[in-house]
């Protein structure tokens, strides 16, 4: 397909809480009309995780160009800003090779970053992020209703990397997140043509799914993943890749703190726990003008995407 690229070129969006089809979606758009689909999931970027992260497997990235992917390692500090700036340049790659760019993914942080900018917090002193990272959650909540109580009334207090980073922030600035947050810079929304398409299935249907695949990445190789993943000495357990929903509880399985039966059960709940959150964030958040639909039939979200992006 000839994508023509002006001064706005258009940028296919396909977004909506976990296990809800968009994966398939957007490799069956890039088939039919020579797409590149490039990861907008914060899970999915890391290599440790292809199991526990549903990313696409290695037949499926072999079908169409996929790009941000299983490209981190574990170890790495990652952020929504890095993932905005790969982004940025794995667009642009694709419209120079004449594909169109498809964002897919589920993490609400990345899409606003990419679109409207970062905020311009310098770095973080050193010694502030090591002195924060070490201090167990429910300090670092209490200490950051302290310094930045708005911060830690909207946030939850398990939430172990947002907290950190909101008490790191003004630590180390002396100004609260959402101050620096005021002042974005390096969004593109002004630059393309977004066509989004936002899936929110029905939630029995999403529930179901939830439980589902959590139920077939145990067998798939989700406990070898994890054994392999604690077994890293070099990521403390506190990393985002060593708390992602099911490493966790897997973890605890293979420690003998929990059972098998057990460590399933708080793995399905906690997915589906996320899955409502995002389907909440979905729904309320974007503009009122990106299209969402209850649709699971990929038919039928082609056809409905197609008349998005061709009128």
């Amino acid at each position: 397909m000839n994508i023509e690229t002006p001064s706005r070129p258009k940028v296919a969006l396909i977004a909506g809480p976990t296990a809800s089809g968009k994966s398939a979606l957007a490799i069956a758009l890039a088939e039919r009309h020579g797409g590149t689909v490039i990861n907008a999931d914060s899970a999915q970027v890391y290599a440790d995780l292809r199991v526990l992260s549903a990313r696409p497997t290695a037949e499926d990235e072999k079908r169409v160009p996929h790009r941000l992917f299983g490209h981190v390692d574990g170890a790495e500090d990652y952020s929504a800003a890095r993932w905005a700036i790969e982004a940025k340049a794995a667009i642009r790659e694709a419209l120079q090779h004449d594909r169109m760019p498809i964002l897919v993914g589920g993490t609400g942080m990345y899409l606003r970053t990419l679109l409207d900018g970062i905020a311009p917090v310098p770095e973080i002193d050193a010694r502030i992020r090591a002195e924060v990272r070490a201090l167990p959650v429910a300090e670092a909540h209490a200490r950051l209703a302290e310094l930045d109580p708005e911060a830690a009334a909207r946030l939850r207090p398990s939430d172990t990397t947002r907290v950190a980073r909101a008490l790191e922030v003004i630590c180390s600035t002396g100004r609260t997140l959402k101050d620096w947050q005021a002042d974005r810079i390096g969004g593109i929304a002004e630059e393309i043509t977004l066509v989004p398409l936002i899936l929110l299935p029905d939630r029995a249907w999403l529930t179901m799914r939830c439980d589902a695949r959590f139920a077939a990445m145990l067998e798939h190789g989700a406990e070898e993943e994890v054994r392999a993943l604690t077994a890293r000495t070099d990521i403390p357990a506190t990393s985002p890749v060593r708390q992602a929903i099911g490493a966790r509880e897997i973890a605890a399985w293979q420690a003998g703190e929990l059972s098998r039966d057990e460590a399933v059960e708080r793995a399905q709940a906690a997915t589906r726990q996320y899955a409502k959150r995002q389907y909440t964030w979905f729904r309320h958040q974007p503009p009122d003008s990106w299209t969402r639909t209850d649709s699971t039939e990929i038919s039928k979200l082609i056809h409905e995407f197609e008349t998005k992006l061709f009128n």
